[in-house]
């Protein structure tokens, strides 16, 4: 059997860097031959859970096809968030809690999708569903992956499943969660030592929406004036990415994850689609309080979605 390579999206997060190499141990005791790697280096509160539970980061690709014909999608399925390459690859397998767009293939593949609020809370289900035992190490990293997703279950993206999963790989890996989440958070949102480019993409997917490509990055903070008090720097960033990569326009989601509210920042045009998509108005300064709202996936691009239609 031929070597596929296992990889979230780009600028990966948590769930990204984790659901890729539990998927890929999972694969390979199943008898497939597959490496995890990643789109994008880890970013600091993914480096906090891989020292904590002494797990190496996967390595870096910018391409698949150098190496494999084959790979297997883990949180994630459209094209513009994948491999560059992936139109060249034949995808096997998919495992994702995302909504499923302008994505193809020419041959049947295993694909597992479920609403629920991370992609390990799928694969802790995938382990059990065919008995195998799950590292204590691994447990970690997986509980870490639902924690980063769900904000410490405390996002509307979070379901029973992930409820239930965190306590079971909690068990596992023998550690406090509630209190380790918050370590782990917290480590996330260290925004001093992060450049203006990290601050608006380093969490940042592209969506297509009514013919417009839009960007929407998001950063964690435990004080939104961390982020403001950057804006121009950050306002001149996001020009920048929109003049350079073709985005018509770019949103950048400020959340607080002591109080799950959220600032909006927007840069690029049609603003009025976007004020349409949350019923409020861009004050003079191009940004928008969003009081509760805390998701990019459940409470961003939905009505996004339905506003550019």
């Amino acid at each position: 059997m031929s070597k596929e390579l296992v990889f979230g999206h780009q600028n990966p997060d948590t769930d990204a860097i984790v659901a890729a190499k539990a998927f890929s141990y999972l694969q390979n005791k199943l008898g497939y031959d597959t490496e995890a790697v990643a789109l994008g280096e880890p970013n600091a509160e993914t480096q906090f859970a891989l020292k904590h539970f002494n797990e190496p980061a996967p390595r870096v690709i910018e391409q698949a096809g150098n190496e494999v014909d084959a790979v297997m999608l883990v949180d994630h399925n459209e094209p513009q968030q994948s491999v560059s390459d992936l139109a060249d690859l034949t995808v096997t397998h998919v495992v994702d809690h995302h909504r499923i767009a302008n994505f193809n293939t020419a041959q049947p593949l295993w694909y597992t999708a479920r609403p629920v609020g991370c992609s390990s809370t799928i694969i802790l289900d995938l382990f059990k569903e065919n008995g195998i035992d799950i590292p204590a190490n691994l447990a970690g990293l997986m509980l870490s992956a639902i924690i980063s997703d769900t904000l410490l279950l405390k996002s509307p993206t979070t379901t029973p499943a992930d409820e239930k999963a965190v306590k079971e790989l909690a068990q596992i890996a023998d550690v406090d969660y509630e209190t380790y989440g918050l370590e782990m958070l917290k480590a996330g949102t260290d925004l001093a030592s992060k450049s203006d480019l990290e601050l608006v993409d380093g969490d940042a997917k592209s969506f297509e929406l009514g013919g417009k490509q839009v960007r929407v990055g998001q950063v964690n903070t435990v004080d939104l004036d961390d982020v403001f008090s950057r804006q121009d720097a950050l306002e001149t960033v996001m020009k920048d990415e929109n003049d350079a990569k073709g985005y018509d326009i770019f949103l950048l989601l400020a959340t607080n994850i002591l109080n799950s509210n959220s600032e909006l920042l927007v840069v690029g045009e049609p603003k009025d689609k976007v004020e349409a998509a949350f019923g409020k108005k861009l004050n003079d300064q191009n940004r928008m309080s969003l009081p509760g709202v805390v998701s990019r996936k459940k409470q961003v691009v939905p009505p996004l979605t339905d506003a550019f239609a």
